[in-house]
């Protein structure tokens, strides 16, 4: 396991836009969720995407994410560090001649600039959030579209965890955020928690963490995933995009 204290975090304070499509409008009736389901693919070194160096949280979960989508539908595609930095520098403002722009993101317009702009050909076509609480929809979003994207305000008392877990809450490091904001990738869940894409490997965390330090959640619809799998059944992909057209109007 990689010292993650010596680790970048980089995901800035959540902004809410009420135009943001909610996942929930567009899922028909469901059966319950698989007890598990795992889209890593039997990776485990999916690369750093520059987050031990640069606070580029937000932009290495997107790499990551291509990286399952692609390892499930073809052939794994890894993108190049100097493909994630000019994402950190376009869609973040990072300037690398000018260290104190390294600030990290916005998950929202991270996700805004993706869908409008693709990344190195890799296109989301929408992106629709589950409730954070609604573990059940969670679930079912990672089943679905092959993982989630989510925020985590991370507890100091998680550095160096083996597994990301509560601890006593009246420690001051127990509290969210106490750590900073970090973005990561969540292709995997089972009955004990989740788990995620960060600093090159999978970090598990417990329902329990995630139930205190989870607080954003975005589904996102890729057209690498869709191309080869095509849409599921149960989502309404014509009422999406005539929210859609409306919202981008």
């Amino acid at each position: 396991m990689v010292d993650q204290i010596m680790m970048k975090l980089g995901r800035r304070a959540i902004r809410q836009d009420p135009r943001t499509l909610q996942l929930a409008r567009y899922m028909r009736a469901l059966p319950p969720p698989p007890l598990a389901v795992d889209w890593t693919k039997g990776i485990t070194d999916f690369g750093m995407m520059l987050n031990d160096q640069l606070g580029d949280c937000t932009i290495a979960g997107c790499g990551h994410a291509v990286q399952t989508w692609t390892a499930n539908v073809g052939a794994e595609v890894t993108l190049p560090d100097a493909t994630i930095e000019q994402a950190y520098e376009d869609w973040d403002g990072y300037n690398p001649s000018d260290p104190s722009t390294d600030q990290g993101g916005v998950e929202l317009d991270v996700l805004n600039a993706w869908r409008q702009r693709g990344l190195a050909g890799h296109v989301v076509l929408a992106f629709a959030d589950p409730p954070v609480a609604d573990l059940k929809a969670v679930r079912q979003a990672i089943d679905l579209f092959g993982g989630v994207y989510i925020g985590l305000g991370l507890p100091v008392t998680a550095q160096n965890q083996d597994v990301w877990d509560v601890t006593d809450l009246s420690d001051p490091g127990a509290a969210p955020g106490s750590w900073g904001g970090h973005c990561v990738w969540v292709p995997k869940y089972d009955l004990d928690g989740f788990t995620c894409v960060t600093w090159g490997g999978l970090q598990a965390m417990t329902v329990a963490f995630w139930n205190q330090y989870c607080d954003e959640v975005h589904a996102l619809l890729s057209a690498d995933w869709f191309g080869a799998k095509g849409s599921p059944g149960a989502f309404d992909v014509a009422q999406l995009n005539a929210d859609l057209e409306q919202v981008t109007a």
